[in-house]
């Protein structure tokens, strides 16, 4: 590449930069003048936005940029001094015309000349009518006279100046924002770097607290040590000492008061050295942080003008109003939220909002409102976008739902609005009955819904019928921090999103109660299943024996449950360090993050932790958490594993060996059974011989040539009655055969009784 070609394109990306700035302020201002097309202050800002573009454009040879740009500022001139009324077909037009600058500045998108006379020789329409009738200039032409005009030729004996000197324009060479401050660009892995690394610098100052406090004691201990000293020397001066004796009493003093002098000196000095060290790694800190954190304003770039062009399309009049646009939000959540941020204002547009004619009838003004309004609350972004609209028709939502086959009719009927409204959001379902380019392919509510819960967030459709419909989001602020709840379990220290978690509380052994041979306690109106943190992360449980029992109660959407902790350690605020890719998916851990100490704590991932809940509910191997009362631990109990494909048969075994007292899990097939008995101590196996992806003849095989396992108490449960399956069972290791055509309660529980005793060891 030759030294011009670098040149030229330097000076092209620059003039993309501006381009994207100032057509960002035409198209803010265009919709503003056209609600009131007399705003003095945004036809300034209009006039000059497009007055600095065409003269960025002549700077960098953009002809094409000088013929749009100047036929704008004719307009938008003509409108400032009063000789043109801007009406709606002008402000289309200007608009299109910053469409087409913006196309210009961007490479490989560059409209053709024949683009740029027809704007041109339209644009001249609309100022004089009667100028239709004559040819107009090409963009070449008008150029060349507007360098006439503006800016004479240079004479022969006064050389032009060169393009070189104009490229370091203020105006090309930075970016502002409306605060006037320089934006530059930095890769989103420096930002991270940064961040991580002044996380470290914060971690690493505070390590210096307890060094501070040993030297503090030592200064005391230097100070008592001194004061034993001198008593010692008035003691002495009863006693005739030597004279070289005298002379080391009095080096002993002289050198213990240097040392303590010095002592306090430094200990000052450093007192004030790890203050000043500690405030400037939490300014970095917080600034490497607000690096991340961008207004919300920006991923509004262009809805508005959006939803305007939409609306006109339509034949609607739509006004979109936004509030909170200077909440800060980390950059990686803005990105993901403009996608559903644009299904929701494009649905409310051709879903929400009627038609000019409709919203006459009703009594409404002919522009319909949408209302965009963002803020922060307890770490998260709430997002609440309302119309004033007619609402969802659940008429026809009903309707829709037989027709597509979703539900019967008659349960159809029965189905409350909330219910109603949750199928809007449902792969495919549409109310629109032909597709459109706008909609009726029944994917914008469901890409929302799965763009949102990837950011761990939630969205609520609310709606009251010929007023409008709103939709309520929220998302974390950051993906980068934060606020979570650390706690201890297995003698390690975990951390709950505050997002998540409902409440924290201490429960008495009195307030846990068993329903159906699961643990709960009471909580708002309903029963809560608890369930061990010990067991969910497989780590140790306490051998404590606290009377109370600490438990979190985390929530997501509609699942709640308490999770049983050794020791609330408190709320922190961490920096999220992603794992090593190379772990994979960590089963219900989200990403690590450092202490003020130092050390490291796994953030946990609330949505896998539910999952993994409900499988050990699912499985039946969900354990009891010990509730000791009065300080004593009642005796442990004995573990049965009962393994059967049949719910029935499984859940009644259950049921009969934990109305006797054993502790009982249960496993789905024998390759389930398997993995428990590998994983767990049990004290007698229980299983059916048929069963998929491996029998009961191979478990209790596999089970005998296992040196731990090979003594464990195995007895089969099985429909075969004969005397040869009887005897394969035996053959394979069983110590006990039993006949489900014979089978009755105490039949079992008898057998289970010969064969490991009573429930309590």
């Amino acid at each position: 590449m030759t030294p011009e070609q670098m040149r030229d394109s330097s000076l092209l990306e620059l003039f993309s930069l501006e381009a994207e700035a100032q057509t960002q302020v035409l198209s803010a201002g265009l919709l503003a003048l056209e609600r009131d097309p007399t705003q003095a202050d945004h036809l300034e800002s209009c006039m000059r936005a497009a007055h600095s573009l065409k003269g960025a454009a002549r700077i960098v040879g953009v002809d094409a940029g000088v013929s749009v740009a100047h036929v704008m500022e004719d307009c938008l001139v003509s409108a400032q001094e009063g000789r043109l009324y801007l009406r709606p077909e002008h402000i289309d037009a200007l608009l299109q015309g910053t469409d087409l600058l913006m196309r210009i500045a961007t490479p490989n998108n560059a409209p053709g000349a024949a683009d740029i006379e027809a704007y041109v020789a339209l644009m001249g329409r609309l100022l004089d009518p009667m100028a239709a009738a004559i040819p107009s200039m090409t963009p070449a032409a008008l150029v060349m006279a507007e360098l006439q005009v503006e800016a004479p030729a240079p004479t022969i004996e006064e050389p032009a100046a060169p393009v070189e000197s104009l490229a370091v324009s203020p105006k090309l060479a930075r970016r502002t924002t409306e605060n006037g401050e320089r934006v530059l660009r930095v890769t989103a892995e420096r930002l991270n770097s940064l961040l991580d690394l002044s996380s470290k610098s914060l971690v690493e100052t505070l390590r210096l607290k307890p060094h501070l406090a040993t030297m503090q004691r030592l200064k005391r201990m230097q100070s008592n040590s001194q004061r034993a000293l001198e008593n010692l020397n008035v003691h002495l001066k009863e006693q005739v000492l030597s004279l070289e004796a005298r002379e080391a009493l009095d080096d002993a003093r002289r050198l213990l008061a240097e040392s303590q002098q010095l002592l306090v000196e430094k200990n000052a000095e450093l007192d004030e050295f790890a203050w000043q060290a500690s405030l400037r790694a939490q300014v970095l800190y917080d600034t490497a942080l607000a690096c991340r954190m961008r207004p919300f304003a920006d991923v509004l770039t262009g809805q508005v003008r959006m939803v305007r062009d939409l609306g006109r399309s339509l034949g609607k009049q739509v006004r979109l109003e936004i509030e909170g646009e200077k909440t800060q939000v980390d950059r990686d959540v803005l990105e993901k939220l403009e996608a559903p941020l644009t299904h929701l204002l494009r649905n409310a547009v051709d879903h929400g909002i009627e038609s000019p004619e409709q919203r006459l009838l009703a009594g409404k003004p002919a522009e319909g409102l949408i209302r965009l309004r963002a803020s922060h609350q307890a770490g998260l972004l709430v997002l609440q976008l309302s119309d004033d609209g007619n609402g969802v028709d659940l008429e026809k939502v009903r309707r829709s739902i037989v027709e597509r086959q979703l539900s019967p009719a008659d349960t159809a009927a029965q189905l409350s609005e909330e219910e109603l409204l949750t199928f809007l959001f449902l792969p495919g379902f549409s109310l629109r009955d032909t597709v459109t380019e706008v909609s009726g392919r029944g994917v914008g509510l469901d890409a929302v819904q799965h763009m949102v819960r990837q950011l761990r967030g939630a969205v609520v459709l609310e709606q009251t019928a010929g007023e409008g419909s709103r939709f309520h989001l929220e998302v974390p602020l950051t993906l980068s921090v934060v606020r979570s709840l650390v706690v201890e379990v297995g003698e390690e220290a975990y951390a709950f999103p505050l997002a998540h978690i409902e409440r924290m509380c201490d429960l008495e052994p009195a307030d846990i109660v068993q329903v159906e041979g699961r643990q709960h306690f009471w909580h708002e109106g309903r029963h809560v299943g608890l369930v061990a943190a010990s067991q969910l992360l497989q780590r140790p449980a306490s051998q404590g024996s606290q009377q109370t029992l600490k438990v979190v109660v985390i929530r997501e959407r509609d699942a709640i449950y308490g999770i049983a902790v050794e020791r609330f350690i408190g709320e922190r605020t961490l920096v999220v360090l992603p794992l090593d890719e190379r772990l994979g998916k960590v089963q219900d851990i989200s990403a690590g993050a450092l202490l003020d100490d130092g050390s490291v704590v796994l953030i946990v991932d609330v949505e896998d932790m539910l999952r993994s809940v409900d499988k050990l509910l699912n499985t039946g191997r969900l354990e009891r958490i010990a509730r000791h009362s009065n300080q004593v631990v009642a005796a442990a109990r004995k573990r049965v594993l009962v393994v059967d494909d049949s719910l029935t048969v499984r859940e009644l075994q259950r049921k009969l060996l934990l109305n006797r007292g054993y502790d009982v899990a249960v496993a789905v097939d024998g390759m389930d059974g398997w993995n428990a008995l590998r994983s767990e101590d049990f004290d007698l196996l229980i299983t059916d011989i048929d069963m998929p992806r491996m029998d009961g003849i191979e478990l209790v095989s596999l089970l005998r040539r296992d040196n731990r396992l090979q003594s464990l108490p195995v007895m089969v449960v099985s429909y075969k009655d004969r005397e040869e399956d009887r005897r394969r069972g035996l053959d394979a290791g069983a110590d006990y055969y039993l006949a489900k055509a014979s089978f009755h309660d105490d039949a079992l529980l008898d057998a289970v009784v010969e064969l490991i005793g009573g429930a309590r060891a």
